[in-house]
């Protein structure tokens, strides 16, 4: 009975984030505007990952692959951010329309 319970989380975690996943990709590859894009694959990284990877320590249980998989995680979350926020800064910079695509919100 255990494992069919175990199966089933295992099976959520991972379709969960799978569909995270897809929606990221259908995000990159439907926003025209690169910061949307940026957005949309930052989403993917951070959400889909983590439930990829609880998929996979739900499937494997708490053992020394368990410690790998953290570390893959935390590896991700401290430099998806990082990257993503260097880019969209190259990309305000660099991009000669950004001005005119972008909207400036003033408070």
């Amino acid at each position: 009975m255990l494992e069919y319970i175990r199966f089933i989380v295992f099976a959520i975690l991972l379709l969960s984030g799978l569909i995270i996943q897809i929606t990221a990709l259908i995000g990159v590859s439907r926003f025209r505007f690169s910061l949307n894009r940026i957005h949309a694959a930052g989403m993917g990284d951070t959400l889909g990952l983590m439930l990829i990877c609880l998929a996979a320590i739900v499937y494997t249980g708490f053992d020394a692959v368990t410690l790998k998989i953290i570390f893959i995680v935390a590896f991700f979350w401290l430099t998806s951010p990082v990257s993503g926020h260097l880019i969209g800064r190259l990309v305000s910079e660099a991009d000669e329309q950004f001005a005119a695509e972008a909207e400036i919100w003033k408070r």
